[in-house]
């Protein structure tokens, strides 16, 4: 009886803090909405929010404000539940959506697109007119995208013809992610000024280049994405147990591995090419999250996901308060909120002696 008591104790315990976490995306999210570099007083940024306001206020809410904080929310959500899932995949505390290499093959695809393309920086110039009318952002996330992709197939496949092995998967994850660095040097080595200027700027996380329909988008792969991991919620768990558990269960571990990596970097390759990088909330998130939860992933998983909006949401609020006339990249504050956090969990796996 006070084995079962203490089970509705824990239940109740994590519902809680659940609701607690939503609440607090929720309030947050509209909060975001006052802040802003346009100096807009909060009276009139509520008169735009209701419909009134002048034009230019109503604008700036409705077309750069709202898609900024849903952007934030549906981003912040799937960097953060593929990193636990990658956590939990590859028995690695330090895996993350860059360990696949998706962000270096974003990058790439992005510049290339960008130096190569978007105006013909390789053989116009430096004619800024040139850049105006030939770079289209969607034709850049396009390939950032795709890039990204052929990135992880050729990493999975790389896996399955050797093993399927955690070790493997983050060396060749390393290995490839390596070669698209140095493509992406070689590019910029040869791109024009204004071309290398647009490749540095698209790789700066920025959350104000979110429209509704990269919003839409962003959350069709982020809601399929977490609608599979919940329903694989209790392999997950079984996986916990290590391989050889898993598989007296009738958990098919590779073929899990496979569809878990893939999906989670897909949802990571979607928000990259839209948004540009945004470090460490695949690593910060899913650890404070099984800090304050546990291990179950039928809670982890959900968890992990408002985590991930609060902090993209925290993080895009401090980026707004301190651009003094224009926000500085969310990615530079995740990153200088990460790299301590990750350097902590270094030392602390270190004492432990764990791996």
């Amino acid at each position: 009886m006070n084995h079962i008591q203490e089970l509705q104790r824990k239940q109740k315990k994590n519902t809680i803090i659940l609701l607690a976490m939503l609440a607090a995306v929720a309030v947050i999210g509209v909060a975001c909405l006052f802040v802003g570099t346009s100096n807009m007083s909060f009276r009139e940024a509520l008169d735009a929010l209701l419909g009134g306001g002048t034009g230019a206020q109503s604008r700036i809410i409705w077309k750069i404000r709202v898609p900024r904080v849903l952007a934030a929310i549906i981003a912040g959500a799937g960097l953060a539940v593929s990193g636990l899932i990658m956590q939990t995949t590859l028995n690695n505390a330090m895996a993350s959506p860059s360990t696949l290499g998706v962000s270096n093959a974003a990058v790439f695809g992005a510049n290339l697109s960008i130096i190569a393309f978007a105006g013909g920086f390789l053989s116009t110039g430096n004619n800024l007119q040139n850049f105006d009318v030939g770079a289209n952002p969607y034709a850049t996330s396009v390939l950032a995208f795709l890039f990204s992709t052929l990135s992880v197939l050729l990493i999975l496949g790389l896996c399955t013809v050797r093993s399927f092995s955690p070790n493997v998967v983050v060396l060749s994850g390393m290995a490839i992610g390596s070669v698209w660095t140095a493509a992406t040097t070689i590019l910029q080595f040869y791109a024009t000024d204004v071309g290398l200027s647009a490749a540095v700027v698209w790789s700066f996380g920025d959350l104000g280049r979110a429209t509704y329909r990269t919003v839409v988008l962003m959350l069709a792969a982020v809601f399929l994405g977490v609608s599979f991991f919940r329903l694989m919620a209790w392999k997950y768990n079984a996986l916990l147990s290590g391989e050889a558990t898993a598989k007296t269960m009738g958990v098919h571990v590779e073929g899990l591995r496979f569809a878990s990596l893939l999906l989670a970097s897909v949802i990571t390759a979607v928000c990259v090419s839209f948004l540009g990088i945004i470090g460490f909330v695949g690593i910060i998130c899913p650890h404070v999250t099984k800090k304050l939860l546990g291990q179950d992933h039928r809670v982890t998983i959900p968890a992990s996901c408002f985590m991930g909006s609060l902090l993209l949401l925290l993080a895009d609020t401090v980026s707004r308060s301190l651009g003094s006339g224009s926000a500085l990249p969310v990615g530079a504050i995740t990153s200088l909120l990460g790299a301590p956090f990750f350097i902590a969990i270094i030392f602390r796996r270190k004492e432990s002696h764990k791996c």
